[in-house]
């Protein structure tokens, strides 16, 4: 399944990867999802390129039926985005990928953050696929409409929190 997806934020690019890659914003964010933080590290100076990998522990409780049996109560999704410098238009792009541990689906693709005066561009193209014969499509489809309602959650609370 594709993922296409894109929202304006409110701020500059620069504050906004600097909330991306702030640890308070992680916490509150999967707090907001009622899943806890188990790690969250940045490798490089957010200045410049820089990974960016954060593990959370997620409640199933939104999962329909027929996948919750095949993940329990909670998963662990580890997300690793490996972020550009940016250009000297101030334009960044990330790969991004996305597994659930024990389940076989994944999330891979690119982020782009474009600024636009004192508002940015945030957009995600990325493929929802998933290895189990027969259903592997279906739990894949069941994925897709989160995973795009989790961008639009982040770049809101990106506003909220850059408006404090």
């Amino acid at each position: 399944m594709a993922l296409n997806a894109s929202t304006q934020i409110a701020h500059p690019a620069d504050k906004v990867i600097a909330t991306l890659a702030d640890r308070g914003f992680a916490e509150h964010l999967t707090s907001l999802a009622k899943g806890t933080l188990t790690s969250f590290t940045v490798e490089g100076d957010t200045n410049s390129a820089f990974t960016l990998t954060t593990v959370r522990a997620l409640p199933t409780d939104r999962v329909p039926d027929f996948a919750r049996k095949f993940v329990g109560a909670s998963i662990d999704v580890t997300q690793v985005e490996q972020w550009s410098a940016p250009d000297a238009a101030g334009n960044r792009s990330a790969s991004v990928k996305i597994n659930v541990a024990g389940v076989p689906v994944s999330v891979s693709g690119t982020e782009s953050l474009s600024p636009a005066g004192e508002q940015s561009e945030f957009a995600i193209d990325a493929k929802v696929s998933s290895s189990i014969p027969f259903i592997g499509g279906k739990l894949a489809s069941a994925a897709e409409p989160y995973l795009g309602k989790a961008l639009n959650m982040q770049a809101a609370q990106v506003n909220e929190w850059l408006s404090r």
